[in-house]
């Protein structure tokens, strides 16, 4: 018989966000009359702006017809959204640069799979669960947790023998954002120490401030370092439609100097047909005029929700974090454990957040609020 792999007897036996379901679910079960307010999982809840919605409609209805009908798209996606990409956020790189995903999370399995086990790894403590759970699933195991928390401003301190450094900016679950020092500091470090960046932007889309870069490309050397995730899904309300991209950099090479492009473009190739035609047409589309004004009244919504949360909190006398740059506002409850607030906040307040421990050991005595959320649901709690 095949036997169960070693490394998932190395992971937790539940993934977060599906406990909470359980939690909660258990929890109706004996309350069926209570109404619950989810602030837990960051599931975008606004409607798609109308050009977005036509363009994703168009595209079904094409594909029903001789002339609309396409079969597999292009390797690396749509030259459209990729072009559209291009010139939105890196115009200094090329277009063959821009990989066109399912998804962030999905693509991060993929790049870990890239990358192999026999790697150091170095994770933001806290951190978003699949990096952690994705690096045991292929047999990394020198994983390092770099603690962040407000005692060093939530910046990692680094280590010199890493080979992957993971990092997520705006952060998910703290809802800070580094400076462009700070970025600095970490592509200098990676130049330095020979490290790979796989950098998160997913929540990009959300700064507010203008002088906090939206990519690490804005890093003189980060295209020799760094590989660049992001996602429609957070930025446009593409969680259920899911697509994404990757920038991965010519530049980048591996330690003997081979691009890890090639390998990267033979990888996905082989084990990737592509994002859905009609999703990628949405993409186009969140690009328009109409579309991208759209996406911008959404995140503004979301950035005001955050807000009110984050005065509600500071109100209630919690040291309160995140919240101005990104959708997450991140919570201290010294001496108390996190599964314990999230319990109590379920049973008495009817509220479900995210307990910190959940994202990793420095997690512990935090918990993450969602601005994600109808505005009726936060006027409710406030």
């Amino acid at each position: 018989m095949i036997k169960r792999l070693d490394v998932f007897q190395a992971l937790s036996p539940s993934y977060l966000f599906p406990e909470i379901n359980r939690r909660k679910e258990l929890f109706l079960k004996e309350h069926s009359e209570v109404k619950l307010t989810n602030l837990g999982i960051g599931d975008t809840v606004l409607p798609l702006p109308q050009a977005v919605a036509d363009a994703l409609s168009k595209a079904s209805a094409e594909l029903g017809t001789p002339q609309g009908y396409s079969g597999y798209g292009k390797d690396q996606g749509d030259s459209e959204l990729r072009q559209k990409i291009r010139e939105t956020y890196y115009p200094h790189l090329s277009i063959d640069e821009i990989f066109i995903s399912d998804g962030a999370k999905s693509e991060i399995g993929r790049l870990q799979t890239l990358f192999g086990g026999e790697i150091v790894v170095g994770l933001q403590d806290p951190a978003y669960p699949v990096y952690l759970d994705g690096s045991i699933l292929q047999g990394a195991k020198k994983i390092h947790f770099l603690p962040c928390h407000p005692g060093n401003n939530f910046f990692p301190e680094l280590l010199p023998e890493l080979d992957l450094l993971y990092i997520c900016n705006p952060n998910n679950p703290t809802g800070v954002v580094y400076t462009y020092d700070e970025l600095k500091k970490l592509v200098d470090y990676a130049l330095k120490n020979e490290v790979v960046i796989l950098y998160d932007g997913a929540y990009a889309g959300y700064i507010q401030d203008e002088a906090l870069p939206k990519t690490i490309y804005e890093i003189p050397g980060a295209d020799k370092v760094a590989i660049e995730v992001n996602s429609f899904s957070k930025l446009a309300g593409f969680t259920g439609i899911r697509l994404g991209w990757t920038v991965i950099p010519k530049a980048l090479t591996f330690d003997c100097g081979h691009p890890i492009w090639e390998d990267y473009y033979r990888f996905a190739s082989t084990i990737f047909n592509g994002a859905s035609n009609i999703a990628q047409k949405g993409g186009v589309a969140v690009f328009s005029e109409e579309g991208w004004k759209g996406i911008q009244e959404n995140i503004a919504y979301t950035m005001e929700n955050a807000k009110w949360l984050k005065k509600r909190f500071l109100a209630d006398g919690y040291q309160v974090y995140g919240g101005e740059n990104a959708p997450y506002i991140w919570v201290h409850t010294p001496q108390r454990y996190s599964w314990d607030v999230f319990q109590e906040f379920l049973e008495k307040k009817h509220l479900i957040v995210t307990p910190g421990k959940g994202y990793g050991p420095t997690g512990e005595h935090f918990f993450r609020v969602s601005a994600f959320a109808r505005r009726e649901a936060i006027l409710h709690i406030i």
